[in-house]
């Protein structure tokens, strides 16, 4: 799906079924310095049994137009606007109550903090959310951020072997003849330059996510894995402790790239938070 927003192309992917706005939905939302595509097992899925997917390119990535946002607050507003326009076209004016009870946010890693803040600002709209590979708050080191400014190829080396576990980084992917690290990186320098830069330090200014937290009124599922090095287990049961009803999966082995590295559990999780 193709749509105009704030002046610029924005791109979701529906998961192979035309999105319907009088489904229940699911926005999916990347991490930094990524797209839709690491999304794509559990959108497909979730777009073949009964909801409507947008598993979106935020602005300046993928096949999204204009600059990246600066802050996770701006891309909190951005995914408002875009689930307005979408809904707008399908679902009456007096049919909104419905409507926003039906929208899941699935967001990994900066995802995570996009998802979370948008169900603090628009509580009206969201119904759940799912956090995955997620810490609040989630700074980023001076090294990383000092080398996606500097040299960008350095920061994805060192992000890509920071993502994996240690099995990760040497094979077993799902899919055979599929090599996990080497995806991972061409995926980021698929990324227009200053992308990761611009998404490294929106991360590391979002301070106030445990207040967003603690007034969420919606129901939450922290997914974690237990090797991440990006976003520590121990970060996520903090956030896990400060959401009221918040419930939380460990995957046993995963790092922080917990959709390549165990898709399946992943979407197990998924399909047991979302359509319970």
């Amino acid at each position: 799906m193709e749509l105009a927003l704030n002046g610029h192309a924005a791109y979701a992917y529906t998961g192979g079924k035309p999105f319907d706005a009088s489904l229940p939905t699911v926005v999916f939302i990347h991490g930094a310095q990524n797209d839709h595509s690491v999304w794509l097992l559990q959108s497909r899925w979730f777009a073949h049994h009964g909801f409507g997917v947008l598993a979106v390119d935020l602005p300046g990535h993928g096949r999204s137009g204009g600059a990246p946002l600066p802050s996770i607050e701006d891309l909190a507003d951005w995914i408002e606007l875009l689930l307005e326009k979408v809904m707008r076209s399908g679902i009456q004016a007096d049919g909104a109550g419905e409507a926003a009870k039906s929208v899941s946010l699935v967001g990994h890693s900066m995802g995570s903090l996009t998802a979370l803040e948008c169900a603090a600002r628009h509580p009206a709209r969201i119904g759940r959310i799912a956090l995955v590979g997620t810490a609040v708050p989630m700074p980023v080191s001076d090294g990383l951020l000092s080398a996606a400014r500097s040299n960008e190829a350095k920061a994805i080396d060192m992000i890509n072997n920071w993502s994996h576990s240690p099995r990760g980084a040497l094979g077993g992917n799902t899919v055979p003849g599929i090599w996990m690290m080497g995806a991972a990186k061409r995926l980021a320098e698929r990324q227009p330059v200053g992308v990761l830069a611009n998404d490294l330090a929106a991360c590391t200014a979002y301070t106030h996510g445990m207040e967003a937290a603690a007034a969420l009124g919606c129901a939450t599922l922290v997914i974690s894995g237990s090797r991440d090095m990006m976003t520590h287990p121990k970060a996520a049961a903090k956030l896990v402790a400060a959401i009221p009803g918040a419930r939380s999966v460990t995957l046993d082995g995963a790092g922080h790239a917990l959709m390549a590295e165990q898709p399946d559990a992943v979407l197990d999780a998924l399909r047991s938070f979302i359509t319970a």
